[in-house]
């Protein structure tokens, strides 16, 4: 008689967008049975449940939206509520959080508080804390073993290194490398830290602002005008591109505006912050192939340009 192995089948919740993304890209997105309020790619992953909320109202200006997030932070609490009660109806074998950002996402301070509510769950918590490039592959091998699919977190490393040290080796035969000010946040003005500076090294330009593998930096106007960087990147975390055009006028209302290199040479550029650069998943080789199209346009195309970025002037 030759006996089947039944094969245990996951009940997966996540709450950060990128752990989502890592998730359906090892091929369980069939087995996600929750995610969270800002979770939105694939599509699909819309139609499951959210078990998060913000505390706070997310519309209005980014100014407005940085005074209330950070009312909440500094009275110590949380910018976001997990709804321990979902959770425990749908009895995950795996919660994915995160640690490195309160802003970004449900903390594991939240989630561990929730879990401790379970009365019938005990599920496995899988924490991850992306501060740079390489923390984005040990944070893909830790879901993947999580999942019992080391090979295939294996893999699809190995395929995201390959695309991206394409575009790398490429620029190693270019005479030029623009300098780029990365701006991830409007108002107050924020650079891009964490794994944008080595995304913009790796597309053949020179980042002014930001360190890799640190959190992101407050920016003043005058160190943005001093600097007059070659090309001027908004990107910020949480904003399509309609929003951060809302907000742009911000910035071209200046009067120091038009005498800015990248203004006067047509090199300031509006990209997909929700989307793209703030995911610390799979689509930060898409990420790098935006910045390879805006630094180097004569050199790239891979066609994301109207739906990744956009020209602003």
């Amino acid at each position: 008689m030759v006996h089947k192995t039944k094969t245990t089948r996951l009940r997966i919740v996540s709450l950060i967008a990128s752990a989502t993304e890592i998730v359906c890209a090892l091929g369980f997105e069939d087995q996600l049975v929750a995610r969270s309020h800002e979770c939105d790619y694939p599509p699909s992953v819309k139609l499951l449940p959210q078990v998060t909320s913000p505390k706070f109202n997310v519309e209005g200006t980014s100014a407005e939206i940085d005074q209330r997030v950070k009312s909440i932070v500094q009275e110590a609490l949380s910018v976001y509520r997990v709804d321990a009660a979902i959770l425990e109806e749908l009895k995950p074998t795996h919660i994915i959080t995160q640690s490195q950002c309160e802003v970004c996402a449900v903390s594991l301070e939240d989630v561990e508080h929730a879990v401790c509510e379970f009365t019938s769950s005990r599920p496995v918590l899988v924490s991850l804390e992306p501060n740079a490039l390489e923390d984005v592959w040990d944070d893909i091998t830790r879901v993947g073993e999580a999942l019992g699919a080391a090979d295939r977190a294996e893999r699809l490393i190995d395929d995201l290194k390959s695309r991206m040290d394409d575009i790398v080796q490429r620029t190693h035969w270019l005479d030029s490398n623009p300098s780029v000010a990365y701006i991830e946040w409007i108002d107050p003005l924020m650079a891009g830290g964490n794994w944008m500076p080595e995304l913009i090294s790796m597309a053949g330009g020179l980042n002014l602002f930001g360190e890799a593998g640190k959190h992101s930096p407050w920016m003043t106007w005058d160190e943005l005008v001093t600097k007059d960087p070659d090309i001027i990147f908004v990107s910020p975390c949480g904003f399509d591109i309609p929003r951060t055009l809302e907000e742009m006028n911000l910035l071209s209302n200046k009067d120091d505006w038009k005498h800015l290199k990248a203004v006067r040479d047509g090199r300031v550029f509006v990209a997909d912050g929700n989307q793209y650069f703030n995911r610390p998943g799979p689509r930060l080789a898409e990420s790098l192939e935006i910045l390879a199209e805006v630094i180097h346009p004569n050199v790239f195309h891979f066609g994301h340009e109207g739906r990744g970025w956009v020209k602003y002037a």
